[in-house]
């Protein structure tokens, strides 16, 4: 994969590249259907606005290399903001409204950001921060009307050059387990590496209309909802929704002609619960997921909905996308599997020495990063030297997540480090155990943790949320593991089922397993006490 120069910057190099070419083509649609608004953007519009806003935000003192804190609904501004703090050589740090306070007075001592930008409905959540304030939509005492002054600036910025390796984005982690880590991103290797995330697995270009679905706050959206798509040209679709049926987000596909399709796995599950054969999708020709291992069962309803495979992608908050099933490559699909190594990326799989293992043998992701370090990879976990260096060790980057690889050159998701389950002699991904009870018609929603066992270390435990219709018994629970059974190897089915109503998940979505790990440990801990 090529680098860029010296200087690099998304929004004055790429955007404006796009600006010049196809100035009076849509850039940006926000729809808000429960307020019944629409915004559109052609790329010249957006540019002007990026500039106004960039101008704004220097006259409030926010300079090169300062942090701002971004926390805004789906609506236009959030695009214009972080472009617009790009271009200044700012560094945006997204976060989502899902949080709550106290995830955001960590954000805010862990990254001393000296701005906060957020919509009026939020500023209460944040009200605490004692640096600028900025708030839109809405005045709000102590905030710095972003509406009103922001008409006041220019819409022609002047641009000081930006180092390709300077600090772009910072990205707080999901976090399944303990605090989050402050990942930080130069202009290479996230905005310019984006193109390979655009261009290959999103498979985008000029012309089409490209909807991700995932929550603003994290990596996904920069992915999906930002670089990929505006590296190629291509146009975003936003959709503003709080509590809309899904029935609503499945008629968008035909309203407004969307030709490709991000959805984290949680969305896509809830969407092929629903009648999709009832609804349209006259251009839809791309659908890709990541995030969390999709059920064959979700990819099936979907095909036979929509006429669409759903092409998986791997990649974390540290990286773009590393390894997918790429359309163009017309190679097959294999059900389950995240795809093959992308261009540009030496990808092994290796044992607790960090030495290979053979293909069907699981092991530890890992990205090979010397003699040359590959772009797309993050620069430093902010603040914490500890913890980049423990992640990059004897010429390896270490994702901290296992898979095994087929002869094929396949890619097959096992699932966090921490999450594996050591039973007897095996080694578990929770994701395979996961998938097997998703396929039985009563299972909504599943997690699987290692329960500690005397005799086997640790055995299977399945947290169970039922489908609608479906009633907790104990003879329903020895259902569910005679069908394990019979499609699954012995030492793999739950040996324990214990039916709730929810599971924890983090704000993007991904299952909280350490949470189920650690109250089953308490159990554990609390049955020895009472048993002496």
């Amino acid at each position: 994969m090529n680098r860029p120069q010296k200087y690099y910057n998304f929004t004055y190099d790429t955007l404006r590249r796009w600006v010049k070419v196809r100035p009076g083509a849509l850039a940006l649609l926000c729809v808000d259907l429960e307020a019944g608004t629409e915004v559109r953007l052609t790329f010249a519009e957006l540019y002007r606005k990026i500039s106004q806003t960039a101008n704004f935000l220097v006259s409030k003192m926010i300079e090169k290399g300062d942090r701002v804190v971004v926390m805004l609904p789906r609506v236009h501004e959030w695009w214009v903001i972080m472009l617009a703090l790009d271009l200044i050589g700012a560094i945006p740090a997204p976060a989502s409204l899902l949080l709550t306070e106290s995830d955001l007075q960590f954000r805010v001592k862990s990254c001393r950001p000296k701005a906060v930008i957020t919509d009026a409905e939020s500023t209460a959540q944040v009200d605490f921060f004692d640096g600028v304030k900025i708030a839109i939509h809405g005045k709000q005492p102590g905030w710095i009307d972003y509406d009103t002054e922001v008409r006041k600036a220019s819409d022609q910025y002047t641009y000081t050059p930006t180092l390709a390796d300077e600090p772009a984005v910072l990205y707080f982690t999901s976090a399944t387990s303990g605090h989050p880590k402050m990942v930080v991103h130069s202009h290479a290797s996230y905005s310019w590496a984006h193109h390979i995330t655009g261009g290959l697995w999103l498979d985008l270009r000029p012309g089409d209309l490209h909807w991700n679905i995932s929550d603003l706050g994290w990596g996904k959206a920069a992915w999906s909802s930002l670089y990929g798509p505006w590296s190629m040209g291509a146009a975003v679709f936003v959709m503003h929704f709080r509590k809309l049926p899904l029935t609503h987000l499945l008629s968008a596909f035909e309203k407004y002609s969307i030709t490709t399709f991000c959805s984290p796995p949680t969305v896509l599950r809830l969407l092929v619960r629903e009648n999709i054969k009832r609804h349209k999708f006259p251009v839809l020709r791309h659908c890709v997921s990541a995030g969390e291992p999709l059920n064959n069962e979700v990819s099936v309803l979907w095909k036979e909905g929509t006429g669409q495979d759903i092409y998986e992608g791997y990649g974390q908050t540290e990286t773009i996308i590393q390894i997918a099933n790429v359309r163009t490559r017309h190679l097959p699909l294999k059900p389950g599997s995240i795809g093959q190594v992308m261009p540009g990326y030496d990808i092994h799989l290796l044992d607790e020495t960090q030495q290979e293992v053979d293909d069907g043998t699981e092991g530890e992701i890992a990205i090979r990063v010397a003699p040359e370090r590959p772009i797309g990879l993050f620069t430093e976990y902010w603040g914490e030297p500890e913890k980049t260096l423990n992640a990059f060790q004897n010429g390896w980057y270490l994702t901290g997540d296992r898979a095994v690889r087929d002869p094929d050159g396949y890619f097959w998701f096992k699932g966090r480090a921490d999450d594996v389950i050591k039973s007897s002699d095996f080694r578990i991904g929770p994701a395979e155990v996961e998938s097997t009870l998703q396929k039985h018609p009563a299972v909504c929603e599943s997690a699987v943790v290692g329960k500690p066992d005397k005799v086997r270390g640790q055995l299977v435990k399945a947290f169970v949320v039922l489908k609608e219709g479906y009633e907790p018994n104990p003879n329903l629970a020895k259902e569910i593991q005679r069908f394990c059974q019979g499609i699954s190897a012995t030492y793999r089915w739950p040996r324990e089922i214990e039916f709730v109503s929810s599971l924890p998940h983090t704000a993007s979505g991904k299952l909280i397993r350490s949470e189920l790990r650690e109250l089953e440990k308490h159990r554990s801990e609390e049955s020895a006490k009472g048993s002496r």
